[in-house]
């Protein structure tokens, strides 16, 4: 179980710190231990007890009136507001907390059930993405274990490669190759497994490399196939100077190729790129790249 601090809870819930104590105070809406410095320290089941009050504050309910009820009550609440509503906002709430309880049912139900209302790629594109963030949120302030994270990866790879696998492509149709790869090193493919998606979608012929490919590996593989687009991702391997480096390195090696590359790093960090390199810094870029 973890501890949060109020200021965690802010950055969940989108909820101000001075507004949480208040709620504490006025309604006792939550029972923080307090260390020895006063500082509120919050449970697993204080972090989803707060996160479906502020869902349903900010869709109209009073906090008066939520303060009598039970945490199963909340739930119960908060999922017939998410049917009738279908709120985005509060299905990401049910993610992280189904993410907390380790709960494989109920976070797949949840993504079954937009992905049949929504469709595929709006699922990806407006709840994992935002989830992610929130899982981003967790994982920098040390509050979701590599076991919680593995299972939600592995879920959500297995989603994407179920969807890349039912693409049915017309050969004689075909466009021109991309090859997908992470540098060694880098293990986060969810993003470039949805790009795998997009270009198989649009009739590309798409070569995946996977996670943590060696730079010889690449030029063999290039080499062999003479992409015209190569796209990766740099999320967490590299410090700047590998980055810049690996970045002008790739450049040089497919002066006739478009490399595209996502990921906070790379938007992060690079200001200057080579002519035939282009930054992804949000998920609809490749779209317009391809369009």
């Amino acid at each position: 179980m973890s501890s949060y601090s109020i200021s965690d809870l802010e950055k969940l819930t989108g909820i101000k710190s001075h507004t949480i104590r208040i709620w504490e105070q006025r309604y006792n809406l939550l029972s923080p231990e307090r260390k020895s410095s006063n500082i509120r320290l919050y449970s697993d089941t204080e972090l989803k007890r707060i996160m479906n009050i502020a869902i349903l504050n900010q869709h109209g309910i009073k906090i008066s009136k939520l303060a009598d009820k039970n945490d199963i009550q909340l739930q119960e609440l908060v999922m017939s507001f998410m049917i009738s509503k279908r709120d985005n906002d509060m299905v990401i709430s049910q993610l992280v907390s189904a993410m907390i309880d380790l709960d494989e049912v109920k976070f797949l139900q949840l993504l079954n059930d937009f992905t049949l209302s929504q469709g595929f790629e709006n699922t990806v594109v407006n709840l994992i993405y935002p989830f992610f963030d929130k899982v981003g949120i967790l994982w920098q302030t040390g509050h979701i274990i590599p076991a919680q994270e593995h299972f939600i990866s592995n879920l959500v790879r297995q989603k994407l490669i179920v969807a890349i696998d039912s693409i049915t492509q017309v050969q004689s149709e075909l466009k021109s190759t991309a090859l997908l790869f992470l540098p060694e090193g880098e293990y986060h493919e969810f993003g470039l497994l949805f790009y795998y998606y997009l270009l198989k979608k649009r009739n590309y012929k798409v070569f995946y490399m996977g996670q943590s490919v060696p730079y010889e590996d690449i030029l063999q593989v290039a080499n062999t196939i003479k992409p015209s687009l190569l796209i990766t991702a740099y999320i967490s391997s590299f410090v700047q100077s590998d980055f810049v480096e690996y970045t002008s390195k790739l450049s040089k090696a497919f002066p006739q190729q478009q490399i595209l590359i996502s990921g906070k790093l790379a938007s992060d960090i690079l200001t200057v790129t080579p002519s035939n390199v282009r930054i992804l810094k949000f998920i609809h870029d490749l779209d317009q790249y391809l369009n």
